[in-house]
């Protein structure tokens, strides 16, 4: 942990929303070469409407035990880091997972859209999410694959419903599916690209390597278990 400056973040000029937008299969920058310790452990949770101060709150974390941090800073202490971009608040975790545990998602997600994307390299774990006021409106699941896609032109359940999940058809991905589907082979892992397009399409940021790594961010330890 970098010694104790005042708590608050911001992302780079321009990041997120305003970003030139990336070629569907454009995510090769995010790799083991520009990102050594993050590329192959990493969770990203985009957060609607909260300032990094009230994320840190609602993780149960003092924002005076906060510091700001780079991004090698998260990295090399394992901690987390929430950076305002646009209307969004940014969770990095490098070899963290809150983001997509449900006892956490679910009440960070209270009131708002909460949507994240996970990779551990080391066990080929892929997961998505995505909630509306606590509620799952859609989500990849490790092993399971994708709650819903495209057959015969509409969008279906591909999981049995269950409590959690929205009734809602997730309709506002549809487009993104189809462009899944047309620049992806069949089987491809989310992080090669698809978790960056569904994220990008439902919160309008952007990812780029310059967000990452020009971003100052609001840093925390792991919040205690609840």
């Amino acid at each position: 942990m970098v010694s104790p400056r005042p708590c608050s973040s911001s992302g780079p000029a321009g990041s997120g929303v305003g970003h030139t937008a990336l070629r569907p299969d454009d995510y090769s920058w995010f790799s083991r070469k520009r990102f050594p310790e993050l590329a192959d452990a990493y969770c990203f949770t985009y957060v609607r409407g909260l300032t990094p101060e009230e994320l840190v709150t609602r993780l149960s974390v003092r924002v005076e035990d906060c510091s700001r941090m780079t991004l090698d800073e998260l990295i090399r202490g394992q901690t987390f880091g929430a950076v305002a971009v646009g209307d969004w608040v940014l969770l990095v975790e490098p070899n963290g997972g809150l983001g997509v545990t449900e006892e956490i998602m679910v009440p960070l997600s209270a009131g708002t859209r909460l949507v994240s994307q996970f990779y551990l390299e080391v066990k080929g774990m892929d997961y998505f999410h995505w909630l509306d006021d606590g509620k799952i409106r859609f989500e990849y699941l490790y092993q399971e694959g994708y709650s819903h896609w495209i057959e015969d032109g509409k969008i279906r359940r591909k999981f049995p419903h269950q409590e959690g999940y929205s009734e809602e058809m997730p309709d506002e991905l549809a487009e993104t599916m189809g462009r899944i589907d047309s620049v992806y082979p069949p089987l491809a892992d989310l992080y090669e690209g698809p978790a960056f397009l569904l994220a990008e399409r439902l919160t309008e940021i952007t990812m780029t390597p310059e967000l990452l790594e020009e971003s100052t961010y609001l840093g925390g330890g792991v919040p205690r278990a609840r």
